[in-house]
């Protein structure tokens, strides 16, 4: 990096509020269990806010435990139940319509809507969600917001969302499942490690 003139660009820290309340009526099945041992075992998902046009647009990621791809994601300039729906709909198409995913997230309400429950319903969902304000309950989501925002996101945001949707694309689905080095698979980029069942997992 020193002899290509790179500098390293990280995100400040950030203080969260941590408390042990689970929802009520769903369980933190998960519990922090994040290595598995099969795809499609266990799918995370979250929301993030990304500047576009000169506004906040929203993008929901579904990210696959086993190997850390992602497998699902949508964007829009309203944060509800259609959105993370429209992100699980996309993951279930390519993954090829599984069963028996669970499916864990924060206690966002549009996890807890009616419309989302119901499409995991649909698709035969365990449901399980992070205890209220614990961002370590889902903390491989949270790396992918890091990095995306780290390592590819303008500092200044998109031009128009049509861009902004470009090139998130491009980041998640091609740059970030085929052609980055992931720590957690030993360097190698999550969907070319789903093609080695030998290899050893990391533990982030």
């Amino acid at each position: 990096m020193k002899e290509a003139n790179l500098c390293s660009k990280q995100p400040g820290a950030h203080r969260y509020k941590k408390t042990g309340d689970e929802c009520l009526s769903i369980p933190n099945y998960l519990n922090r269990e994040f290595s598995v041992s099969t795809a499609n075992q266990v799918w995370c998902g979250d929301i993030t806010y990304i500047w576009a046009e000169g506004s906040w647009y929203y993008l929901a990621v579904v990210l696959d435990l086993y190997r850390r791809r992602v497998v699902g994601w949508a964007l829009s300039s309203k944060p509800d139940a259609e959105l993370v729906v429209k992100a699980l709909d996309m993951a279930y198409e390519q993954r090829g319509r599984p069963k028996n995913v669970m499916f864990h997230s924060d206690q966002g309400s549009q996890y807890t809507s009616r419309k989302f429950r119901q499409r995991l319903w649909r698709y035969r969902m365990k449901q399980s969600m992070s205890r209220r304000g614990n961002c370590w309950d889902n903390a491989p989501m949270e790396r992918v917001f890091r990095s995306l925002k780290s390592e590819w996101m303008p500092t200044t945001g998109y031009i128009t969302q049509r861009e902004a949707k470009r090139d998130i694309s491009f980041y998640l689905m091609d740059y970030y499942n085929w052609r980055r080095p992931h720590q957690f698979n030993d360097g190698v980029p999550p969907a070319k490690a789903e093609n080695q069942p030998n290899l050893l997992s990391g533990i982030s």
